[in-house]
């Protein structure tokens, strides 16, 4: 990567005094410093795939090169599998393990934009006909590999939380709200490119694929991306700027998009990429039928659409000082919970020493076309 800022005989000393048999360049922009006839020394290219290539280096600089434009082309090179390499700095793509069976992946630009609930719509669409197994790792997950065969209860959730495990964890809520069987995993850390600096889930893919289910779905975690190489990822992106960080790389190796918030002109400024809107609603467990309900979540979920008496709203499951405070002197018959962050430890306890009942509620993905393009996605290999 080279740029116009640069005299050419700089820039052609500079490629020969590099440790690399250098094959190409790109000049990205900058006129300030050309002439006309710019000699380099080796062909001038216009896209990273016109070459074959196992690195790209970044010689150019500001002001052509600001950081966001820069990291815009370190995620054209990850996606090629290729690293990126500056001066002080190299980005190499995430390592995804081979894997033997038809599988997907749901990945996000980030935590709380509805991943989960994507991952639990598509696992409720293709368990209609097919086996089904969903491998979710997150930050709360367990040390080893656990496949939960039927869905958690209220009960077995709070027994657990009392035991010092995390109740709200990615796999507990995709077991007990879509009714799959699912394996949990673990991963703490996640690179700019959504590499995990440490996880299980190699061990939790082993023991999805034991099962031979017909499709696996491979649940990320916040930003951090499953290291499985799966045959179709779905991205899911909310209000987090698409171009910031690494981000593009999240849309260049994904097959389609699901936007909770904005709007596709921002995915196919990067690539051509399906792109279907979502919004998300919640649904409870059971019905409510005008009772006195108190709601909890962790973001604007709308409430209208409840069938319920709703008495108080909490948006605060992810700050439990916030949560406590909400919960005081509270007066509900049910309590309306996302399986999240405090669900059990600070709201299903506070239920039980009310005597109101705990209801946990899934957030459906409403989308007009997703099911077509996501049946569309798997049809091949299953």
């Amino acid at each position: 990567m080279i740029d116009g800022e640069h005299y050419a005989p700089v820039v052609r000393d500079a490629l020969a005094e590099l440790p690399y048999d250098v094959v190409a360049a790109i000049l990205v922009g900058g006129t300030e410093k050309l002439r006309g006839g710019d000699e380099y020394g080796v062909p001038l290219v216009s896209r990273l795939d016109d070459v074959d290539a196992e690195i790209v280096l970044d010689l150019s600089d500001e002001p052509v090169f600001a950081p966001q434009e820069r990291l815009l082309w370190a995620s054209r090179a990850l996606a090629l599998g290729r690293p990126y390499i500056g001066p002080d700095f190299r980005f190499d793509p995430p390592a995804y393990h081979p894997f033997p069976l038809p599988s997907l992946a749901v990945i996000g630009t980030g935590k709380r934009v509805g991943k989960t609930a994507v991952t639990g719509h598509v696992a409720r669409l293709l368990a209609r006909e097919h086996e089904v197994v969903v491998v979710a790792m997150g930050r709360g997950g367990p040390a080893d590999p656990e496949t939960i065969e039927s869905p958690p209860t209220v009960a077995e959730l709070v027994e657990l939380s009392r035991s010092g495990r995390h109740a709200a964890s990615d796999h507990l809520e995709t077991a007990a709200l879509a009714g799959v069987v699912t394996v949990g995993c673990r991963r703490a850390g996640g690179g700019l490119a959504g590499a995990p600096f440490a996880s299980n889930v190699l061990e939790g893919a082993e023991l999805a694929a034991a099962r031979r289910p017909d499709v696996v779905v491979f649940d990320g975690s916040g930003a951090a991306i499953p290291p499985i190489a799966v045959d179709r990822r779905i991205l899911v992106a909310g209000s987090q700027d698409l171009r910031a960080g690494l981000n593009p790389y999240r849309v260049l190796v994904s097959d389609l998009v699901v936007l909770t918030s904005g709007d596709a002109e921002a995915v196919h400024a990067i690539a051509d990429v399906p792109v279907v809107h979502a919004e998300l609603r919640l649904r409870p467990a059971e019905p409510l039928a005008g009772r006195r309900t108190a709601v909890f979540t962790t973001g604007p979920a709308p409430i209208e659409h409840l069938d319920a008496d709703v008495v108080a709203v909490s948006r605060n499951l992810a700050d439990r000082a916030a949560l406590r405070s909400d919960l005081a002197d509270l007066d509900a018959e049910v309590y309306l919970v996302e399986l999240k962050a405090a669900a059990i430890d600070v709201v299903a306890e506070a239920a039980l020493e009310r005597n109101a009942e705990l209801m946990l509620a899934a957030n459906d993905v409403v989308s007009p076309g997703l099911d077509e393009a996501l049946l569309g996605l798997v049809g091949a290999r299953t």
